[in-house]
């Protein structure tokens, strides 16, 4: 690492934290804010990446307390959800350091774009339940483990992806499947940050200072939510992921324009 950690740096870490924790309780995309202010602050890209997801593990997880603690999840009822996650996470994580995923990457855009695409027209995603199309098991056993694996691989609108399936797929109604998400997020950044730290690539002097910030704007996030609901989720994940793509797309093709 070539920062010197200095009072500034960590009041500005603290606040980009504060800022992410509070975007990402709410519509996922937390990353896009803190991983450019971690490779700005000197960090290495894969120094960045696992101090991102040592950071983002504590906001997903204040977020998953308060959420359970309110009664929004019943832990027992998606224990499947939450293993298969987990493995499918490992599993992209390992293989993250094994291939390329430039692939993956030049992809990631025209995906988050059909999120919001499917946001600003679907009927289904409302303040109410809805139909449901498919079982927990086979939502454990496919979109669970995939996802999972995608965050552990790459990871750029996860929350995103969780939401939209808890709400299209098994008919939870925003507030509810945003609720969820924080879990599986959670349980998705767990299983990656440990391979990280295994791996040794976290910064902990730095992870340290923006776990205190994920942990405040996590928790005033998902107050939020639950007091917001419908009202602000679903313009936040349409915003969100249009800045996403905006960034990915920029970072992928934006030197064809200059």
């Amino acid at each position: 690492m070539d920062a010197t950690i200095t009072l500034d740096l960590v009041l500005f870490l603290f606040a980009v934290a504060s800022v992410a924790g509070f975007v990402d309780s709410i519509a996922g995309g937390g990353g896009l804010i803190s991983m450019p202010a971690l490779l700005a602050a000197g960090l290495s890209p894969v120094q960045a990446l696992a101090t991102n997801k040592l950071q983002g593990a504590a906001g997903t997880l204040s977020a998953s307390v308060y959420f359970i603690s309110k009664g929004a999840v019943n832990l027992r009822e998606i224990r499947l959800p939450i293993v298969m996650t987990f493995i499918g996470s490992m599993m992209g994580t390992l293989l993250v350091q094994r291939i390329d995923a430039g692939v993956l990457e030049q992809a990631i855009p025209f995906l988050l774009i059909g999120i919001v695409l499917y946001f600003l027209f679907s009927p289904r995603l409302s303040c109410d339940q809805s139909r449901q199309l498919i079982s927990l098991p086979v939502f454990a056993f496919t979109v669970a483990l995939l996802i999972g694996f995608y965050d552990g691989f790459f990871g750029p609108g996860t929350g995103s992806f969780f939401t939209m399936a808890f709400a299209g797929l098994l008919g939870y109604s925003i507030t509810s499947a945003t609720a969820h998400t924080k879990v599986l997020n959670c349980t998705s950044n767990l299983a990656s940050l440990l391979f990280f730290i295994i791996g040794g690539h976290a910064v902990w002097a730095v992870g340290l200072v923006m776990i205190v910030g994920q942990v405040i704007g996590a928790r005033l996030g998902s107050y939020v939510v639950l007091s917001r609901g419908e009202a602000l989720i679903r313009p936040m994940i349409v915003c969100v992921s249009l800045a996403m793509t905006a960034k990915l797309l920029w970072s992928n093709y934006g030197h064809l324009l200059q």
